[in-house]
């Protein structure tokens, strides 16, 4: 009888538990720009929490800002999870900026730690191409003003300052942690996850489906991070990393082109302008400056080829040089190449290409060592007396040769030509 009883109880908690069964907070760590690697992790994270009923998710965040795509995926996962999803920008000295204001203005939590900044969430330009002419200021005035109604959908969704949300994107403002609370862009101050879990219990949250009671006291804390193919492409998603792989294909495939048959310079160099051309669909590339390091590229080449007394090898160094400052078109300093990687990258880059120049014209200058023309000033040794028909041997060849006059046996001859298979000789005179 006691077995049925507990059996029919088992049965009873299970019908009755509440939906969050897992009982434990996820917490998803978010460092760096947002790009669509990120986008993809942090939106896997949330339909794996909202699967398994998870307590609650934390996107524990400190970013420069990044891709409007990735940000708006992030935030429609965010909209539709059953899970309470709450922003921390931490630790201290964090920020939440440009695409990270999205966010956490999104979330159904908002919450930072003491000594971070939110805001400065006006877009860049994300189309690649520059431009300063009416067109191009019609097209910002559009994005401005769509992204200002957006963050300002988002605050009003969860109750919070649409104002300051707005004056964010319109005027790039920017506050701290305290200012944010004060002025009602955040819900709470934490100093660690720790904590912000405890300040959250009992707290009710609007989701997807309704109303969500928050029991987070003394629930377990799971720290999630990227997969390892999620980081690599997180990795090579960084405008830095990308220009270098770029710069090492072009490299690669010059030097393959400039001597046919290395292949191995030629495989690393196709692998690594296919990983960043992968990172730059994720970039606001300027095609103009893409196209001016290929442009340079083509100069180094035809250097080799084309005795230009140089002047293609500098044309080839100021169009990679413009190009390569002109790439990233964008005002964010997380889309932006570092100065640090950019003039050491383009200098080794010019170097490198300058050398293969340099070797290569003197390759073309060497004399040749086989063949026909290789023959040309060779000594030989009489094995059979020219006169003036004979044999010589060069090179452990017999050869059939004929000289001016005549030349005994055991003396050396300078080959002066070579006419199919038989060679005209001269005697070496000795001094």
């Amino acid at each position: 009888m006691k077995k049925q009883i507990s059996f029919l109880l088992l049965i009873w908690f299970l019908i009755v538990s509440p939906a969050h069964s897992k009982d434990r907070v996820i917490v998803v760590k978010i460092s760096g720009a947002i790009n669509p690697a990120v986008a993809e992790y942090v939106s896997h994270e949330i339909s794996q929490a909202n699967a398994d009923q998870e307590a609650l998710i934390v996107l524990h965040m400190d970013t420069p800002g990044g891709l409007d795509t990735s940000m708006r995926q992030i935030i429609k996962k965010i909209q539709v999870s059953q899970v309470p999803v709450a922003s921390f920008v931490a630790p201290s000295g964090s920020r939440a900026a440009s695409a990270g204001t999205f966010i956490t203005i999104a979330s159904h939590i908002a919450a930072m730690a003491p000594g971070t900044n939110i805001g400065a969430a006006h877009p860049v330009n994300m189309m690649g191409g520059g431009g300063e002419g009416g067109q191009a200021k019609t097209m910002e005035k559009k994005v401005v003003n769509d992204a200002a109604a957006y963050i300002r959908s988002l605050a009003e969704l969860r109750k919070r300052n649409a104002h300051w949300a707005e004056l964010a994107v319109v005027q790039s403002v920017s506050i701290s942690a305290e200012e944010a609370k004060r002025l009602n862009v955040i819900d709470f101050i934490a100093g660690d996850v720790n904590a912000l879990v405890l300040a959250v219990d009992g707290r009710i949250v609007q989701v997807a489906s309704g109303s969500v009671t928050l029991k987070t006291g003394g629930l377990p804390i799971v720290y999630h991070e990227m997969n390892p193919r999620q980081k690599f492409l997180d990795l090579i998603s960084n405008p830095n990393i990308a220009y270098i792989l770029m710069m090492l294909g072009l490299v690669g495939l010059y030097f393959e082109l400039s001597n046919p048959g290395l292949v191995l310079p030629g495989v690393v160099g196709a692998i690594s302008l296919i990983l960043a051309l992968y990172a730059m669909q994720t970039l606001p590339i300027n095609y103009a400056g893409l196209l001016l390091i290929l442009f340079g590229v083509i100069l180094f080449i035809a250097e080799i080829s084309v005795m230009s007394y140089g002047l293609l090898s500098v044309s080839g160094v100021i169009s990679i040089f413009l190009g390569s400052t002109m790439l990233i078109d964008s005002d964010d300093p997380a889309l932006q190449i570092s100065r640090a990687i950019l003039y050491p990258t383009l200098g080794l880059t010019v170097a490198l290409s300058i050398g293969i120049i340099i070797f290569a014209t003197r390759t073309r200058n060497l004399k040749k060592q086989g063949g026909i023309e290789g023959m040309l000033g060779e000594t030989g040794l009489v094995k059979e007396p020219l006169n003036p028909h004979g044999r010589v041997l060069i090179h452990g060849e017999l050869w059939e040769a004929e000289c001016e006059g005549e030349i005994a046996e055991g003396e050396k001859v300078l080959v002066d030509s070579v006419e199919g298979l038989k060679i005209k000789v001269s005697k070496i005179q000795n001094f």
